[in-house]
């Protein structure tokens, strides 16, 4: 009775994998419709490697250059933890940053990182806005239909 239920499974594993892969092909494929009137994306940075902070800065980019949210697109990148580090002058990221301002992009600091890390806003870009936790950030906009990306 094993060896049936066994074969039958297999059979429809099969059966429903070739199914899809007939109907569904690289020619046929062409994405999500972007359907909806307007999209918010919530990116998240708690890292201080640089690559993973130019990364993140490229995928926002990558997405606002998205054909399909064209004019749709709201973005916000949350800092908290060590990635504050993207917004010390310091950093030397405002070349990377400036662009993404230009197109409206977001970028919000934690201050509760802040006073842990003892740091005052004029160590970091003047275009830089605060919010009194990340997480807090994060739990408010995701409730409000913003998607979390975290890279």
């Amino acid at each position: 009775m094993k060896i049936i239920k066994l074969l039958l499974l297999s059979a429809f594993v099969f059966f429903t994998t070739n199914s899809f892969s007939q109907t569904t092909t690289p020619s046929t494929f062409h994405g999500a419709e972007a359907n909806l009137k307007s999209y918010k994306a919530l990116f998240i940075l708690d890292e201080s490697d640089p690559h993973k902070m130019q990364m993140i800065l490229h995928n926002i980019k990558n997405s606002l250059d998205d054909p399909r949210l064209n004019g749709k697109l709201q973005v916000e990148l949350i800092a908290f933890g060590p990635g504050v580090k993207l917004y010390l002058k310091t950093s030397h990221m405002d070349t990377m940053l400036l662009p993404l301002v230009k197109r409206g992009v977001i970028f919000a600091e934690c201050e509760n990182t802040m006073k842990m890390a003892k740091l005052t806003p004029d160590q970091l870009w003047p275009f830089v806005s605060y919010v009194p936790s990340g997480n807090g950030e994060i739990i408010i906009r995701e409730s409000q239909g913003w998607v979390g990306i975290h890279p």
